[in-house]
């Protein structure tokens, strides 16, 4: 996002927050991976032998319930970092988490999970609270809208209530174009996508590939416009806490592109519209 934007410190405090937050997060499942109790122990991992991994779902195609991981989600991220599991003889766990407290840092440092894998895009400005691992994903934004709104592009929202992601790239491209516009935040896209259905907005402006999920799902909405952003999306960990974790996660996905695993993975997400 740019669903999405990305992640910092504690220890003490990170045994209480991780209790707390825990509670709210959403289910925790495993799945891929050898799940050896000794595996990962260089990582200093939230749970030995278990890559767990923060995310907001849904948020398709990259976020999503289902799948046979047995994490209980899927979704190309998901389906990805099972395949990083799966190199480093990890079991995968996913925590469901808000997108806002993933990408300022807090729900990291707090120790909830090992990494966040929710649709990231590297920033400076969450560089500043984040570790981002390498990119693995490049996006666009894009502006959906519905087919009779008479909406051509972002010059047309003028006086227009316009739903975006609170936190997101997508919140920022608008907030700087979209002159005139009311934009009116939602958590995540689970709210955002029948808030337009039900006309409380009459766009919404968010990353492209989940824009498309919605245009395929409903031939009542279209994308009007693009936006090359040159957003790249980076798996995030806890600021200087997760040095031995991050070069792990980024040699697993260099040998994933290498074999041709990562592209299998793309390629099932992101077949032409």
């Amino acid at each position: 996002m740019t669903r999405r934007p990305s992640l910092v410190l504690g220890l003490a405090f990170a045994a209480t927050a991780a209790l707390a937050l825990s509670g709210c997060a959403g289910d925790t499942g495993s799945g891929s991976g050898s799940g050896d109790a000794t595996a990962g122990d260089d990582y200093g991992l939230v749970e030995a032998g278990t890559l767990t991994v923060c995310s907001e779902v849904p948020y398709p195609p990259f976020e999503m319930e289902g799948g046979d991981n047995g994490s209980g989600y899927t979704g190309f991220d998901i389906d990805l970092t099972a395949a990083i599991a799966d190199k480093l003889g990890l079991k995968l766990a996913v925590q469901d988490v808000s997108f806002d407290g993933l990408q300022s840092g807090t729900t990291l440092i707090a120790g909830t999970c090992d990494m966040g894998a929710s649709a990231m895009t590297i920033t400076e400005e969450r560089k500043a609270n984040i570790d981002f691992s390498d990119p693995y994903y490049d996006s666009l934004q894009s502006l959906l809208t519905s087919v009779d709104s008479g909406i051509k592009g972002i010059g047309d929202l003028a006086g227009k209530n316009v739903g975006v992601q609170q936190g997101t790239t997508g919140e920022s491209y608008a907030t700087e174009n979209a002159k005139g516009a009311t934009l009116v935040q939602y958590p995540g896209d689970a709210e955002l996508w029948p808030a337009l259905q039900a006309g409380q907005i009459v766009a919404i402006l968010q990353d492209q590939p989940v824009n498309v999920e919605h245009e395929k799902a409903d031939s009542n909405y279209k994308i009007v416009e693009e936006y090359n952003t040159d957003e790249q999306y980076g798996f995030a960990f806890a600021k200087g806490e997760k040095d031995a974790l991050r070069e792990a996660v980024n040699k697993a996905l260099e040998e994933l592109r290498d074999s041709g695993d990562y592209q299998k993975i793309y390629d099932t997400y992101f077949s032409a519209k």
